[in-house]
């Protein structure tokens, strides 16, 4: 049996077949479903092994990047979320759905710990390639020092914490996933190779548990050299590593389904 990924459907998701195609890629079976189809019943996310939000710009943004989606999903869905969660399951969330994550208090899992997604520091949409460094937090997914290349495509991807003891507190946790590089694989906030602005370079960010994970640019838009900017001549990596990340996600249930 494949691993099994339920995909959430809104209006305004608009990467939800780019992030099917990524899993099914990797080895999934993937099952959209509607969010208000998902409010009737439940308990069909505890059927899944991995749970995703897609990016795009649910209910237009209105009153806030991902915010009426996220309340939706606080409202009716975090308590079979996190039983999922509990049970060994994944949630994942890319852009919009990282946005989601965040503002329902899933993510980044540490008690008091206040962070958001906010306007970008240009204060204008940013669509361009970023290079994304993995963190040692990511090691069993994508090992750490990986480069990750991946679209950027948001508005309100600017990562912000409270304080810098909010962020000491986060990366001492090992909430930290994925940070903005440059050329040379160094972390950076400087524009263009960071987007937006976000505090620590952070562009993505796990649970301490390794079961929660969301970030703002688009690891699915990148499968193969085709897909790079440069088409695989090395400037961007050989295409291999965003099909790692999925396939990286999707190990656990992979290896549970080949020993029943």
């Amino acid at each position: 049996m494949k691993p099994r990924v339920l995909q959430l459907f809104a209006a305004g998701v608009n990467c939800d077949r780019e992030l099917a195609y990524a899993f099914e890629l990797a080895g999934a079976e993937v099952q959209h479903m509607h969010v208000h189809a998902l409010l009737e019943k439940p308990e069909l996310v505890r059927e899944c092994d991995l749970f995703a939000i897609p990016g795009g710009f649910t209910y237009g943004d209105d009153l806030g990047a991902g915010r009426i989606l996220a309340l939706e999903v606080a409202t009716h869905l975090k308590e079979p979320l996190e039983q999922l969660h509990e049970a060994g399951g994944t949630l994942f969330g890319v852009c919009n759905g990282f946005q989601v994550l965040v503002k329902t208090g899933l993510l980044p899992g540490i008690d008091d710990a206040r962070v958001s997604l906010t306007w970008n520091d240009t204060h204008r949409f940013e669509c361009r390639w970023s290079r994304l460094l993995a963190d040692p937090a990511l090691d069993a997914i994508l090992p750490a020092g990986t480069i990750l290349p991946a679209g950027t495509a948001h508005a309100e991807g600017k990562f912000v914490v409270e304080s810098e003891e909010t962020l000491q507190r986060l990366e001492q946790a090992g909430c930290v996933a994925l940070r903005y590089a440059n050329e040379q694989g160094e972390a950076t906030r400087d524009y263009p190779h960071c987007p937006n602005g976000s505090d620590g370079a952070i562009a993505g960010l796990i649970h301490p548990s390794g079961r929660i994970l969301g970030l703002m640019p688009h690891p699915e838009r990148c499968l193969s050299p085709q897909h790079l900017p440069d088409r695989g001549l090395a400037h961007w990596g050989d295409g291999a590593a965003a099909l790692d990340f999925f396939r990286g996600m999707l190990a656990p249930y992979a290896a549970a389904s080949t020993t029943i």
